[in-house]
């Protein structure tokens, strides 16, 4: 199987899969179980995404200037500073780490 064809099956996986969820009843997804798993779905998938980004290079876990980096942008974060703010200094102090190491 070249990886075209792995392109395209999956291609096609991921539009029956997002077509199935038009399928889905509105009753369903409106009581508070689907729609409570559907929040924290989000979240961890989030998170996780965070985390592969930040501490994975390849098959291995790294710990560089991008974790310090996070951890400010979460700090920042969570003082409501602007975004643009936020995107600055987690780069500034990722790049000042690089620098002096």
């Amino acid at each position: 199987m070249t990886i075209w064809q792995i392109v395209i099956a999956a291609s096609i996986a991921v539009l029956a899969i997002k077509f199935a969820g038009y399928l889905v009843p509105v009753r369903v997804l409106s009581r508070p179980a689907p729609a409570r798993i559907a929040d924290l779905l989000t979240v961890a998938l989030l998170a996780a995404l965070i985390a592969v980004q930040t501490l994975g290079t390849g098959q291995a876990i790294v710990l560089d200037a991008r974790v310090p980096a996070v951890l400010v942008a979460a700090l920042l974060f969570w003082l409501k500073v602007p975004f643009i703010v936020v995107v600055l200094a987690a780069a500034v102090v990722a790049a000042a780490i690089r620098a002096f190491l």
